[in-house]
This record gives structure tokens, sequence and C-alpha cells, in this order.
């Protein structure tokens, strides 16, 4: 099967989510600049445009109703007008809210001055109140809204709306609901019992101290992972990708999707939306993971805190259904989406060969490989390399045209190339499964047979079908 069901991970119909956290109002002032202050050394701003986006928790539950998501949201603001300008920016998109009203805190607020697509200046507007009473107040509305909700996120910014999460998470369990945190301090104990918490690399190093590489991340990780009973764990690294560290199952990383970095604002609230959407429908982390990881991808290249939509991000993902998850990738980019499939479970099989005229005897060899596993992999000798093994007058087809009749072959998954005069090199890059090869070959001499074997693998040798040879029907074609 060579195209993913995308459109079934994007439904979200009878899907609702429940957000927990800081909720603030982003409001951008938006101007040109054409002179110095004679007051003091700075910029004159002329404001032309005053713009208020929902932030904090409020974005996450803005990024979710955008997806399609039904949402519900609590948070504390509050008697003020900016309260009623938040509400209405989320009113809009069908966010149903439960605000929290405390008279003696403002609504957080953050005020953006822009020019010329450049952040000035940011003046934040904020308080903070852990009144037992707020914090019952904010488990009342949580209780009452988990029993019609199929995940809830806690989006904690430390400003007072979770100072008792441990609490709303226990509440959470016993009524079975999934919770997501993305989490913020240097006590990460309080969001014991969560199903998977979210730092980025800069809150989780200071919980477990600097890692000097990817190794050490997943070592401490796994630790603070088996400490508070999380079924997963997920850093976020920024240009260095993701880790996931999921109960019962080998670390899982990915490299970041992001091509362009204009505005990093929101894209952890993208995340967290768009990790939770994804699990409510395919209950697989790293499915959830790889979603999150394109979103933020796209969002990072926005100015302000910016979301996706349901059909932006499905666009995405079919275009790297169609571009990279299937058919003719480097080994680069192979490499990363062998991760995921082994991460789900998929076994992948990896035969090789110069196929330089396609036969019947291919296509039944192909065949009988790919009944071996769920994903099969076809590295295929380059040009320069054939001439190596085959002499001067081959290949007859040149790399590209070999690759593009492989990939339309129905039992093959992933066509890749390799340069050298065997496959070692992209065998031990990929790591696959099952390791395939054709001909009267023993185990002990195929290529790469070592690597295979020594993680775990399987290797396969499958007879050839008779009467079928791409040098004899050269030597036909010649007579």
């Amino acid at each position: 099967m060579k195209s993913a069901m995308i459109s079934s991970h994007l439904n979200f119909k009878n899907k609702h989510i429940l957000v927990v956290g800081d909720v603030m109002l982003d409001r951008y002032w938006h101007g040109g600049t054409s002179r110095i202050s004679p007051e003091a050394p700075v910029q004159v701003v002329k404001v032309s445009n005053v713009e208020d986006r929902p932030g904090g928790a409020a974005n996450v539950a803005l990024g979710l109703a955008k997806l399609g998501v039904g949402v519900s949201l609590v948070g504390v603001v509050g008697a003020d007008e900016n309260a009623v300008a938040l509400e209405n920016a989320l009113t809009q998109y069908g966010v149903d809210c439960h605000f929290v009203t405390a008279d003696n805190l403002p609504t957080i607020t953050k005020l953006r001055v822009i020019s010329r697509h450049q952040q000035l200046i940011r003046l934040d507007f904020e308080e903070r109140d852990d009144s037992l009473s707020q914090n019952q107040a904010v488990a009342d509305k949580v209780a009452s809204l988990l029993p019609e909700s199929n995940a809830v996120i806690f989006s904690d910014y430390a400003k007072g709306c979770l100072a008792d999460v441990q609490s709303l998470i226990q509440l959470a369990n016993q009524a079975n609901v999934p919770s997501f945190v993305d989490p913020k301090g240097d006590d990460f104990s309080i969001y014991q019992g969560a199903t998977l918490v979210k730092p980025n690399l800069v809150e989780f190093e200071a919980i477990v101290g600097k890692c000097a590489n990817l190794k050490e991340i997943e070592e401490k990780g796994l630790e603070l992972r088996e400490r508070f009973g999380w079924k997963a764990l997920l850093v976020t690294r920024g240009e260095d990708g993701l880790v996931l560290l999921e109960d019962g199952k080998p670390s899982f990383s990915l490299a970041t999707a992001a091509k362009e970095v204009f505005d990093v604002t929101g894209a952890g609230d993208t995340v967290v939306a768009v990790l939770t959407a994804v699990f409510t429908t395919s209950k697989r982390f790293a499915d959830a993971v790889d979603y999150a990881n394109q979103a933020a991808g796209y969002v990072v290249g926005k100015l302000g805190t910016a979301s996706i939509d349901a059909d932006t991000l499905e666009a995405i993902m079919f275009a790297r259904s169609h571009s990279m998850n299937f058919g003719v990738l480097s080994p680069e980019d192979l490499q990363e989406q062998i991760k995921v499939a082994q991460h789900n479970g998929e076994k992948i099989v990896f035969t090789n060969g110069c196929f330089d005229i396609l036969h019947p005897g291919h296509v039944t060899y192909i065949k009988q490989a790919k009944a071996l596993g769920d994903r099969l992999v076809v590295a295929v000798n380059t040009d320069a390399s054939v001439k190596r093994l085959k002499g001067d007058t081959r290949p007859i087809n040149d790399l590209t045209h070999r690759m593009a009749v492989l990939e339309g072959i129905g039992a093959i998954d992933w066509v890749t190339w390799f340069d050298e005069d065997t496959p070692l090199e992209v065998i031990q890059q990929l790591t696959p499964d099952v390791l395939v090869k054709g001909g009267d070959y023993t185990i002990e001499s195929i290529v790469g047979a070592d690597h295979v074997l020594d993680h775990g693998g399987e290797v396969k040798v499958l007879t050839f079908v008779d009467g079928y040879s791409t040098t004899k029907i050269i030597e036909k074609a010649n007579s």
C-alpha cells in the first residue's frame, strides 16, 4: 500500500479535548518607523493596526479548534476588557470557554510592537495568585468537563492556573482520560502520573542537567519517565528535532521539519495541540509526534503566534506521503521513515541489486521478499557501481530509469541507491529487520548479514525463478 490514509488520521469528528492552563492575550501593535524619537535614542512607531490573538493555553485551544476538534478551555482571567477580547477571539472559532474570573488579577496580556516584520519590544501585564479558592474553582470546572473529553492538555506557563496540577492529573486518571502536559519550572514531580510530558530541551536539562549528546538525553529521559510514571516523554530540541521515549519501546527521534525559522512563538503550543489531537484517533505516540513535527515546522515560518488548520496539515502530510514517505528516497530521508515504521511495529525487509532490465523473475522475487515483512526497501546500484561490477557496456538503463520502474511495482514501498560496490554501508545505515538475497548464497556470505543479525534481524535466501536473466536478455537482443 503506497499511500497513507492521511484523512483518517485527521478525522476529528466527535473528538473533544479539554485544555487547562494559563490563558493570555497576545496583542500586536503594527506600524511603520521612519524617525528616531527626540526624547530618547529609540525608534518612533506610528501604530496603524492593532491585532489580538489568543496566547498560552488559549493558543493551544485555538489550534485544536482550527483542526476541527471540539474544545473546552479552562483558565483564569481578570474582570477586565482584555478578558472579553480574549473570549471573543476564541468563541468565534468554536472554543467553549470556562473561565475562572479573579477580581484581583488582570488578564495576562503580552503586548508586542512590530515594525517591518520585526519585533521591537514586548510589554507584559500580569500578576500571580495561587489561592486555594482559585485552585478549587479550576478543579471544579475540570471535573465537570472531563466526562465529555477524549483527552486533556495541561498547558503550564507558570502563571498560577496550574498551581495544583497534580490534583488535576489525578482527576484525569480517575476519569480514564489521557493527559498531555506542556511543563514549566524545575519540579516535574508535580506532573507525576501524566500520560505524556513534553518539555523542550532547556526545560528538560533544568531537571536532569546538561546532556552532551542524544544518548545522554535518552538515558536521563528514560530514568525521568520511569520515576514519574509517564507513558511517554517527548523532548523537543528546536533545530535538532524531537526525541520520544515511550514505555516498552525503543527511543524514537525525528529531525526537525522546519525549513525556515521566522518566529518560534507558539511552536510548543502547536506541537502539544497536534500531538494530542492525532493521538485521540491513532492511539500511537509515534504517529502523533510525526504530525506534530510537521505542524511545528509550518508555524515557525510564520510571524507571531500562529496555528495550522486541518486542511493545511493534511496537505503537508499528503504531499509528504507521496514525495517522501514512499517511493524513491535518499538513504538519509529513508532512514527517518524507517525509524517511524519500526517504532510502530512494522517489519522492514531489504534487498538490493542492479535491476538493469526488469523481467518476470525479478517481479516474482520482489513479491516473495515483500511477503516476509510489512515494508520492502530495494537498494539499487548507481550507474558507476554497475559499470564497475558489470563492465563498460552496462547499465543498459540509467539509475533514474531503473528506480522509476521499480517504484511502479506495488510490492515495493521504498527505492534508494548506493554508489559502493556492495550495499554494506546503506544496510548499516538503515538496519532493516530482514535482509533478503536471491541466488545460491549462504547466509554467511551475504554482505551485511552480520550487521542485521547482530541487531536482532533475520537473513533470508530466496531462489530466483529459472529461465530469466538480464545477461541472457541482452545476449538475445544482440544476436
